[in-house]
């Protein structure tokens, strides 16, 4: 008989969603800053959102208590329970979803949307971008005897030949000689890593040593440069690609090279942290690709993450 003074069970206090709700941050700041970050905050997610709903609906999923079967003990004794009042009917008692149990549950369900929902953008801005950079390039540059050794060439050519001079872009290249019986180029982006804008030379260039080779209209030009600027706000960089002075938040990006039949190819871009050392003994931080005003390495890659493809 249940006492008017008796109330519904309602479930202990957990730590669980608070564990389930780290889970899910952990993976959100992963998705964009640390592969490993992501998988650790998945990880506990998973954990957590399991014991979470293992408590939730350990009302409904517990096996019912050992009930001892009923004795008949003759008519006296029907007849003594027939005079007892049946309690009154409570609905809580006849309850198979306790109210409380299906409030935590529909709170769950409406985190797990609500998660999915801020989930999904995140991870198609993180994801997205691996698939729709653009793919490598292939790009004949010229003869290696177009690029004398220790002095830059300026190269433009035509990224995509059909669509036309809107497609032009600049690469900066030096010969450095051989590197264990190897050629050795350095081959620096002119997009300026604050904002985008073309890097210029600091130096005199040799217009007169300018001509077009290759498929891809390659325009060479040789030029003395003893750094590189940008026009737009000033950025600094050496003949190496390191920030000196300005906005800029990086070295400038380099890009891979091949060499074939005695002609110089242009490979895919990367983006570069740092470079120590000069020329063919250079040591360079290598990273993938990101766009200006991105910071690559240090706390600053922590602190601003998120790059919009």
């Amino acid at each position: 008989m249940t006492s008017p003074d008796d109330k519904p069970h309602l479930p202990a206090p957990t730590l669980w969603p608070l564990g389930f709700a780290a889970g899910i941050a952990c993976l959100l700041v992963g998705l964009v800053v640390s592969e490993l970050v992501a998988i650790i905050g998945g990880a506990l997610a998973v954990v957590f959102g399991f014991l979470w709903i293992r408590d939730v609906t350990r009302g409904i999923t517990a096996e019912p208590a050992h009930v001892e079967p009923e004795r008949r003990r003759g008519a006296a004794t029907a007849r003594a329970r027939a005079d007892v009042t049946p309690p009154a009917y409570e609905e809580e008692e006849e309850a198979a979803y306790p109210r409380s149990t299906f409030l935590a549950v529909t709170t769950l369900g409406l985190g797990a949307v609500i998660g999915g929902v801020i989930t999904a953008p995140v991870l198609g801005f993180a994801v997205l971008p691996s698939f729709t950079n653009q793919p490598d390039q292939d790009v004949e540059l010229g003869p290696l005897e177009d690029f004398p050794e220790g002095q830059f060439v300026i190269a433009t050519y035509l990224e995509q030949p059909e669509v036309g001079e809107v497609s032009r872009r600049t690469v900066f290249v030096r010969n450095n000689g051989l590197l264990e019986d190897q050629p050795s180029f350095t081959v620096i982006f002119s997009r300026c890593v604050h904002l985008g804008c073309p890097v210029q030379p600091n130096g005199p260039i040799d217009e007169e040593s300018r001509k077009t080779v290759g498929e891809h209209n390659v325009l060479l030009t040789q030029a003395q440069p003893v750094g590189f600027g940008c026009p737009c706000h000033g950025g600094q960089y050496d003949t190496e690609g390191n920030r000196t002075a300005g906005p800029p938040v990086r070295a400038l990006d380099r890009a891979e090279f091949r060499i074939r039949d005695g002609r110089l190819w242009l490979g895919s871009f990367y983006s570069v942290g740092e470079v120590e050392g000069s020329g063919a003994q250079a040591r360079i931080k290598k990273y993938g690709r990101a766009a200006p005003g991105v910071h690559v390495d240090g706390i600053s890659s922590w602190l601003y993450p998120i790059e919009v493809p």
